[in-house]
């Protein structure tokens, strides 16, 4: 196939969204990544890696991964890992040490490897996850990042060394039912992060995504002061956290009526939204502008009251 996004009978197949579920449990694309160049970042991470994979087995409503895809996001692996780790490396070792501390990191290039898709699953699959985690291990000056929404265990014998921060993304358990479709429990989550600092992982937490909706703020709270009282000194030291606000999308929103509309009722509220077109061009809806900035600081607020601990590295 040209493109593991285009696959005519996937993706070009408008009855596969009624399969939504079904064909993210069975069905697995290989394929070879060709573009291996690393793309700056300035927030999460000072570079984007190229991803690994593609896609995921577990089913986001609001992921961004599939608005280009039609009615299909099955995962996707991509089978030539050693080549991605060499341009990892020939990039980072031309960037020499870190100029100073920033709000990214306090001494290391940062590189996210995980932008498409999580990386706990595709360990299920693969051993291109141990790879990376090894090769981390080896760069002086670099560290790798990903985001996750899944308890995978088996990383806890990858030994990191601190080269690799893993993300844990949270949310309010009552909304991660209906819109975080097969993840890991929230409980679940907070209670990996203490054994993932012992293995030797950096552990930070992503509040992401905000979803707005009555009665947000006490939900929050409570989660916070369930990530409080789950988590011991050696994690709370090395705790820093990512806030990332809802973002839509109108083609994902017309594939979810027809695989999951519950969610839709949360994800999609044009009253207090408005179009944005992203840094990949495509026409998003976000909240709107004047509003986002209020609730954003009310969010952080929150967030110092009962977590004063916790640091922000960024928010948006």
């Amino acid at each position: 196939m040209p493109s593991h996004w285009n696959i005519p009978a996937l993706h070009g197949n408008a009855g596969s969204v009624e399969d939504w579920l079904r064909i993210k449990r069975s069905t697995l694309v290989l394929g070879v990544k060709k573009g291996l160049a690393m793309r700056p970042n300035g927030r999460s991470a000072h570079f984007i890696a190229p991803s690994s994979s593609n896609g995921c087995a577990m089913a986001c409503a609001y992921c961004y991964v599939p608005r280009r895809k039609g009615y299909a996001n099955p995962i996707t692996l991509f089978v030539n890992t050693d080549a991605i780790g060499r341009a990892i490396a020939r990039h980072a070792a031309a960037q020499g040490p870190l100029p100073a501390p920033d709000q990214i990191d306090g001494g290391l290039w940062v590189y996210d490897t995980g932008e498409n898709g999580d990386l706990s699953v595709d360990a299920l699959a693969c051993d291109s996850v141990r790879d990376l985690v090894g090769l981390f291990r080896t760069i002086p000056n670099a560290k790798g990042s990903f985001a996750t929404k899944f308890v995978n265990r088996d990383l806890l014998a990858y030994d990191p060394q601190g080269k690799t921060r893993i993300r844990f993304s949270l949310m309010p358990e009552r909304i991660a039912k209906v819109v975080d479709v097969r993840t890991s429990p929230m409980a679940e989550r907070i209670a990996a992060i203490d054994d993932f600092v012992a293995a030797g992982y950096e552990v930070h937490v992503n509040f992401s995504p905000v979803i707005l909706y009555e009665g947000w703020e006490a939900d929050w709270r409570a989660l916070f002061r369930a990530l409080d009282a789950g988590i011991g000194p050696a994690a709370r030291a090395q705790l820093r956290a990512e806030i990332i606000f809802l973002t839509h999308n109108a083609a994902l929103h017309a594939v979810n009526l027809r695989w999951h509309p519950r969610a839709e009722e949360l994800l999609w509220r044009p009253d207090i939204q408005e179009s944005k077109r992203s840094e990949g061009g495509m026409e998003n809806l976000r909240y709107r502008a004047g509003w986002k900035g209020r609730w954003l600081a009310r969010f952080r607020a929150l967030l110092a009251e009962e977590l004063p601990a916790c640091g922000v590295r960024y928010a948006f």
